[in-house]
């Protein structure tokens, strides 16, 4: 059964006169790829599948930033929502990593520093390590409290973007060194990309072709995070922004 909104590589979008938008960012952008109500309503039946798989059982949401701030804010909300409308109690939890790009000689590497979340410069896009609209490699996994307090919990990590998928798997394979007791992944977006490794979120909000997307808190080197609509930039959004 399908569980993902899927929009096809055809998909001309809507045009942006249909929407309002910070003009600052007029002529910065092709068209709407996914609009804020839309984005909103996905998020809403996300929690409501959510619920219903793992049960009313204590959450431990495991939060990527930056670009997974708000995604997860409004699913967190909804997740809420649905607790204090049941008759079972949901105790949820939050915390928030950041991942750090880096480069070393040798394959990709993973090292985690559990340390308080503190902001970090640089830019992290789409669902792997990016500056502009490039991938920049290996990761470095920073924050949380103490993450050995994931043992035995039911974790949730959330994820604005997966793309080929490498940095998910990255990361699940250093929290499975804490011995969660359930480890599931919600995505917004997933992206159709030649360079996937299959990998599949257990929760997704929309597949989308491989455009570079932003809004939503998604940022292209920190610019558009204060847009609703999800949008594909332009070449001149892209220059101008670059860094």
């Amino acid at each position: 059964m399908i569980r993902f909104l899927q929009i096809k590589d055809n998909w001309p979008g809507y045009d942006l006169n249909l929407f309002t938008y910070p003009q600052h960012y007029s002529g910065d952008l092709e068209y709407v790829l996914i609009p804020h109500g839309i984005i909103v309503d996905r998020i809403e039946r996300l929690a409501k599948d959510i619920m219903k798989d793992i049960g009313y059982c204590d959450l431990m949401v495991l939060c990527v930033l930056k670009g997974g701030y708000k995604f997860c804010a409004d699913l967190v909300e909804h997740l809420k929502n649905i607790s204090r409308n049941s008759d079972q109690f949901v105790s949820m939890k939050v915390d928030f990593i950041r991942l750090k790009s880096y480069r070393a000689f040798g394959s990709n590497r993973v090292s985690l520093i559990t340390a308080s979340w503190r902001p970090l410069s640089g830019s992290r896009s789409h669902g792997s390590l990016s500056k502009n609209d490039q991938s920049m490699g290996e990761m470095q996994i920073i924050g949380g409290e103490d993450l050995s307090t994931l043992a035995g919990k039911n974790v949730l990590i959330v994820e604005d973007v997966v793309g080929t998928g490498r940095t998910m798997r990255a990361l699940l394979s250093s929290i499975r060194t804490y011995r969660p007791n359930m480890i599931k992944v919600a995505s917004l977006l997933v992206k159709r990309t030649p360079r996937s490794d299959s990998f599949r979120p257990n929760y997704v909000g929309f597949e989308i072709p491989n455009l570079f997307v932003v809004g939503y808190a998604l940022d292209y080197n920190e610019y558009f995070r204060d847009l609703n609509h999800i949008c594909v930039i332009n070449e001149h959004g892209k220059e101008k922004y670059r860094v």
